[in-house]
This record gives structure tokens, C-alpha cells and sequence, in this order.
């Protein structure tokens, strides 16, 4: 694999996705480690994927933030005229993606999402949508710091896509019904995913990670249960926001990434005290049961963990779930 890209050696790979694999590189002139996303044409259909790695260059180009990868340089392989590769080098980052890296302290996920939207907001600042926020999206370092990736799906703000693009159990309500996307899309992208950092469970989208329409919120006669109703220790104003941020109504959710950013900072002072309370519980003794008295043993829980990754674009039935083999995978 030393040819992958003249003057980079392939250290591990990290990941497969639809046409896609992706690198840790090392540079055999200055021994700095990179990330190389390569993509290649098999097929007609797959020149969107090509296209998508192009638009992760194009719109990283235009960013400048800490939190947000950066992409270094583009290669195009052409045949015959007709595009069948791209490979893009981009900064390497060193950590797991948030769905396995997901912090136990209350204070530790929020510092974590306040990260998230400060990095979102630099994006709208230089005029574009993420549009594909969800924990397998966000890289966490083992100091906590985190990087935003994949800007594949990104347009600009107002933009209207052609076809569905999403992934689901994170997707908004503007992006299956195609409408015009804004600021607000992102902060459903990112109120979906703190939902399922907070809860564990998935927000119920339009459209399920199975691909299953569910009907608009506004027509179901059952609301959402909201963090608090699945766990009662939350902060209420927490699970209001969550909830504000995955509202059908674009209106009701937080303007923008700074309202956001601002509502959760407010909320640290609680969710600290609340982690340091849960902490102090941990480390209590447990109570000595008393052995004269029958105890009833509680049934096993399932593990209700699931691969986020399986499903990067909901439109492309061909897709096969990504493997992980190390911090990170392509969609």
C-alpha cells in the first residue's frame, strides 16, 4: 500500500464506507501522520460519492476552526476523461468517534456539545449547513477536545437539495420533506444526537435507521418522551432545550448555534454539582443486603446499543454497514 500516495506509507486502515476507505498515512519526508480518504468509481451511479469527497475538500477549504477538520489536498484520477478516483488528505485525528467515547459525567457531555456548536457555528459564520451531525460525525480526544468531520453532505445555508440526504434517527423534518435548510437544521442534527447521548435512545425521526417512515411529529398523537421522562436526574431545562432543538416547527428551536451554545453553558454549574453528586454515590459502600430475607433477582437488560454507521445516506439501498476497525469511519 506505500503507493496509495507517492511519498505517504499507509500505517493502518481505519474504515470502509459506500466506495470508500480511509487511512491513517504517514509522510516519509517529515514522519507527520494524515488521514486519507480515498474514493473510487465502480459504477454510473457512484459518482455522487465521488462528488461528495470533492465537496468535503471544497467546503473544508473554506473553514478555520479547531474544532473542524481540516483537508489538506485533493487528488483526481481520470480515465478515458471520466473522473474514477478521488483522494483527499486531511488532518489526522487522534481519538474515537462519540458513540464510543461517550462521557459519563453530565458536565464532561455538555463541555462536549458546547464544543459541538461552537464548531457548527463557525461553519454558519462562513455560510454553510453540516447538515450530518450524529455521534459517529464527532471525533473525542482522550482530553475531551473533539473534531467535527465528514463535511461530505455540507451546502450552503438555504440551499435545497435534490434528493434526501441524511442520516436517519438524526435527520431533520426539512431534509426528508426537501425543503430549504438553515441554521435550524443543524440544531436538530445536534439536539438528536445529545438526545441519544443523554438517554441512550434515538429521537424518532421522520425516517428510521431502517428506513421506515414514522409520520410527521405533528400529526402523532403521542409526543416524544422527553430526556427527563427517561431519566428523571436530568436538569429540566436541558431536557427542554433537547427538545426545543427537535421540534418539527423550525421556529420553536433555538435560533441559531450561539443560543445553543449559551443555553447549555448556563446549564454547567448544575451538571456539575449533579456528576459530583452521582460520583460521590458511586463510591459509597453498597448496603449490605440481609441474607435472612429472599431477594428477587432482576431479569437481565438487553444492550440496546446500536451501529449508527450502518446507514450514511438513506437513499442508497446498495449501502453496506461501515467496519470500524480504528477511530473513525467514512460515510
Amino acid at each position: 500500500m506505500a503507493d496509495l500516495l507517492p511519498g505517504y506509507n499507509v500505517v493502518t486502515k481505519l474504515g470502509d464506507g459506500a466506495r470508500s476507505a480511509v487511512y491513517e498515512v504517514i509522510h516519509v519526508a517529515t514522519g507527520k501522520l494524515y488521514t486519507l480518504k480515498r474514493v473510487t468509481r465502480e459504477a454510473n451511479e457512484d459518482d455522487r460519492f465521488l462528488q461528495q469527497a470533492i465537496n468535503e475538500f471544497n467546503v473544508s477549504q473554506r473553514l478555520n476552526h479547531p474544532t473542524l477538520r481540516r483537508s489538506i489536498e485533493l487528488f483526481k484520477t481520470r480515465r478515458l476523461f471520466k473522473l474514477v478516483q478521488v483522494r483527499v488528505l486531511m488532518e489526522f485525528v487522534d481519538g474515537l468517534s462519540l458513540d464510543r467515547r461517550r462521557p459519563d459525567r453530565l458536565d464532561e457531555l455538555l463541555t462536549l456539545f458546547i464544543q459541538i456548536a461552537e464548531g457548527l457555528g463557525a461553519m454558519h459564520q462562513a455560510g454553510f449547513l453540516h447538515t450530518d451531525i450524529k455521534p459517529t460525525n464527532v471525533i473525542v480526544a482522550a482530553d475531551g477536545a473533539i473534531k467535527i468531520i465528514d463535511f461530505g453532505q455540507s451546502c450552503p445555508i438555504g440551499h435545497r437539495k435534490p434528493r434526501i440526504q441524511g442520516t436517519p434517527d438524526y435527520i431533520a423534518p426539512e431534509q426528508v420533506e426537501r425543503r430549504s435548510l438553515s441554521q435550524q437544521t443543524d440544531v436538530f442534527n445536534l439536539g438528536a444526537t445529545l438526545y441519544w447521548a443523554l438517554t441512550g435512545q434515538t429521537y424518532p425521526t421522520l425516517i428510521t435507521r431502517h428506513g421506515r417512515t414514522r409520520g410527521t411529529v405533528a400529526s402523532s398523537a403521542k409526543p416524544p418522551p422527553a430526556p427527563l421522562d427517561l431519566d428523571p436526574t436530568l436538569p429540566p431545562a436541558l431536557s427542554r432545550l433537547v427538545m426545543a432543538c427537535c421540534a418539527y416547527d423550525r421556529e420553536v428551536r433555538p435560533r441559531d448555534m450561539a443560543e445553543v451554545r449559551g443555553r447549555l453553558s448556563a446549564l454547567l454549574p448544575v451538571a456539575q454539582r449533579l456528576a459530583d453528586q452521582a460520583s460521590r454515590q458511586k463510591s459509597e459502600p453498597a448496603a449490605v443486603p440481609d441474607v435472612s430475607t429472599p431477594t428477587t433477582a432482576l431479569p437481565p437488560t438487553s444492550d440496546d446499543s446500536l451501529d449508527y454507521s450502518a446507514i450514511s445516506e438513506i437513499i442508497n439501498p446498495h449501502h453496506s454497514p461501515e467496519r470500524r476497525s480504528g477511530p473513525e469511519t467514512p460515510s
